[in-house]
């Protein structure tokens, strides 16, 4: 696997349109911060790593009504890629769906959504857009 951020980001797509409630995939601390903001942020209701020989990382999805659930989560889109990084200034800091969603960015104060990077003053590598 070349890009671990854009297959975590397609599985958890592909479980939000089955409809599943929780969706599994190998642990890493990138993944792991990127599942913290999305709880943080109420995209997702928990996440929990699982010990063992590859430690797992197992994602609780979120839905906004029980008789017809719709995913929480409307898009996800992966920006900087291996294949093309994109990095933004302090100054650059991207706005998602007009404030609606969530710009998440790897910086030099770790991994962090768009709006604390802008707060803090710090720039990095854009890693993906949700909303």
């Amino acid at each position: 696997m070349t890009d671990p951020i854009s297959d975590m980001l397609t599985r958890i797509r592909n479980a939000g349109m089955a409809r599943h409630n929780q969706v599994a995939m190998p642990s890493s601390k990138v993944r792991e911060a990127i599942a913290k903001i999305l709880k943080d942020e109420g995209f997702v209701r928990d996440f929990e790593v699982l010990p063992g020989d590859v430690p797992s990382l197992l994602i609780h999805l979120k839905y906004t009504n029980e008789r017809q659930p719709q995913p929480v989560i409307e898009g996800l889109e992966r920006v900087s890629k291996p294949g093309r990084r994109i990095y933004a200034k302090k100054t650059d800091v991207p706005w998602v769906r007009s404030g609606l969603g969530v710009a998440v960015m790897s910086t030099s104060k770790g991994v962090m959504t768009g709006e604390q990077a802008r707060r803090q003053g710090v720039g990095g590598e854009v890693l993906c857009y949700v909303w």
